[in-house]
């Protein structure tokens, strides 16, 4: 059963006064996340819109704890005090935007650079200070809990023809943010392991907060940041085009190679290594990462992140390679057993970061060792089902289907050159696929079969794609084959397509060339395989 942590979290409300003084006092410190979202300055000005009106602005979530991470002092143009480490320490998981808005506007000092704002007592309204006040009506809200200068700012509005009305509105604003209260949670003596799954559930303003951001925290020394470690393997992977990898990826690759895990709890248990066997670790994950990377490259022309059809298979890879600085060519063998068997079988589709965790050791028993058999990683569609499953661009079937097609080396139906397939496998462009009947002209003649199957796609060039357009095969293949010549066969062979000379496209149905086609593609397949 789950700890109960309703015994450690305390719920009260504080005021900005008070709130401002523990960030002052190093009591309350924001954590070093990789933040995606930053406040605007309009919406700092319709937090304290907000405040004035005396609307409510959310709550703040706490975590009070011994734990040291590192704390950011700037967000963007506001800025935060430089306090000395203080124990136990109260780390905001929620509500920093807010809290920082706050001190920046009203409890920094008047001489700090950073976001500063105004109430303007004429228009009644919220402004950011960019310069030197030009009217004496503008209230520099960072006045507000200095009392000597407040009570000068006060007394100087005595000299406008106004005053009164003035004074009124002033001690109005002062009133709305003095006396509001805002609702404080705090999290007491929970370790990382209990708070982080808080953390995950916690969604702000958009912004979603990791264990891949918390760990960048927990691991934070001066001689060592994690984001900067995992900007290094990033880097490395840049030229093979997985430079775009997911941050978290790589602290789960980093964990695999680790502990051979990629569970939470393994992710976490991370920040107990000392600095010497992080670097260590990190240089072994780059290393293993790399071969990854090119076997996936080059035995199955992965090459981009955006085309890998599960993060699962980047993070087996890698942890096979951990142990392998090369493969036989048995092994390689039983590499693409299990890649084709998994990526056709959707293997990864479901069962998440603990199924993938068993995988890691059963995959690279089998490649390296010979454990087990290849089905036990999934089946490969058969003749039939290439005319019923459906080409989708986010499935994992598609895109193998389209590295299957690649690996064919493909040859432009148009002009019969060959077809850069890196290219038209850095993402998935549109245009460099089509349907080989036509959708339009399927719906045109009532084809109650699929015309969005993966049977019924090609690659092609985006000039040969409009070449074809909307034309059956019927009308544009005896044109192909025209102008290809004894190059026809062999081109569309390429393409895995059935052969000129022996289908009949002038008077064969989508059924006829779904049957045809199937074999031919499962055939590649199960070559591809053995």
């Amino acid at each position: 059963m789950k700890s109960d942590i309703s015994t450690k979290l305390a719920t009260e409300t504080a005021y900005f006064s008070q709130l401002i003084a523990d960030i002052k006092k190093g009591e309350i410190k924001i954590p070093q996340f990789q933040r995606k979202f930053v406040w605007k300055d309009d919406q700092a000005l319709d937090l304290l819109d907000s405040v004035a009106n005396r609307y409510p602005i959310g709550s703040v979530l706490l975590w009070k704890t011994v734990e040291k991470l590192n704390a950011a002092r700037d967000i963007g143009s506001f800025r935060l005090p430089t306090t000395d480490e203080i124990t136990p320490t109260n780390y905001v998981l929620d509500g920093q935007q807010r809290l920082t808005v706050m001190y920046s506007c009203l409890g920094a000092s008047e001489s700090e650079g950073g976001y500063t704002a105004a109430y303007d007592l004429v228009n009644e309204i919220f402004i950011e200070i960019k310069g030197p006040i030009s009217r004496p009506e503008i209230f520099p809200l960072r006045k507000m809990f200095n009392t000597t200068s407040l009570l000068n700012y006060r007394t100087s509005l005595l000299n406008l023809p106004n005053a009164a009305i003035l004074q009124e509105r002033l001690d109005d604003i002062i009133s709305a943010f003095t006396q509001y209260k805002l609702p404080v949670v705090t999290l007491k003596d929970l370790t990382i392991e209990e708070v982080c799954p808080i953390f995950e559930r916690i969604n702000s303003s958009g912004t979603r907060l990791s264990t891949y951001d918390l760990m960048v925290a927990a691991t934070w020394a001066e001689d060592f940041d994690l984001n900067e470690k995992v900007a290094s393997v990033l880097s490395a992977l840049d030229s093979k085009g997985y430079g775009s990898t997911e941050r978290s990826t790589i602290l789960k690759a980093l964990s695999a190679v680790h502990s051979g895990s990629i569970q939470d709890k393994s992710l976490r248990e991370l920040r107990n290594l000392s600095t010497v066997q992080i670097e260590s670790l990190a240089e072994l994950t780059e290393s293993a990462l790399r071969s990854a990377v090119d076997a996936l490259s080059t035995q199955f022309l992965i090459h981009s992140w955006d085309f890998l059809s599960y993060e699962a298979v980047l993070l087996v890879a890698t942890y096979i390679f951990r142990d392998a600085k090369e493969l036989s060519a048995l092994q390689a063998n039983r590499l693409r057993q299990w890649f084709w068997r998994a990526s056709f079988g959707e293997r990864y589709k479901i069962g998440g970061e603990n199924f993938v965790s068993r995988d890691l050791e059963v995959v690279k028993a089998y490649v390296l060792s010979g454990d087990g058999n290849g089905e036990q990683f999934g089946l490969v569609p058969n003749s039939k089902d290439w005319g019923n499953i459906q080409f989708k661009s986010n499935v994992s079937r598609s895109r193998s289907y389209i590295l299957a097609l690649a690996s064919a080396a493909p040859r432009n139906l148009a002009n019969g050159m060959s077809i850069d397939v890196q290219s038209a496998l850095s993402g998935y462009n549109k245009k460099e696929y089509h349907h080989v009947y036509p959708r339009a002209y399927l719906k045109a003649i009532g084809e109650p079969l699929e015309s969005n199957a993966l049977g019924n796609i090609v690659m092609l060039t985006s000039t040969s794609n409009k070449t074809i357009s909307d034309s059956p095969p019927s009308k544009y293949v005896p044109v192909i084959v025209a102008e290809l010549g004894k190059d026809a066969d062999a081109v569309f062979i390429s393409n895995l397509l059935p052969k000129p000379s022996s289908f009949n496209y002038k008077n064969a149905n989508y059924s006829d060339f779904l049957a045809a086609r199937g074999k031919i593609i499962s055939d590649h397949v199960a070559g591809l395989i053995s």
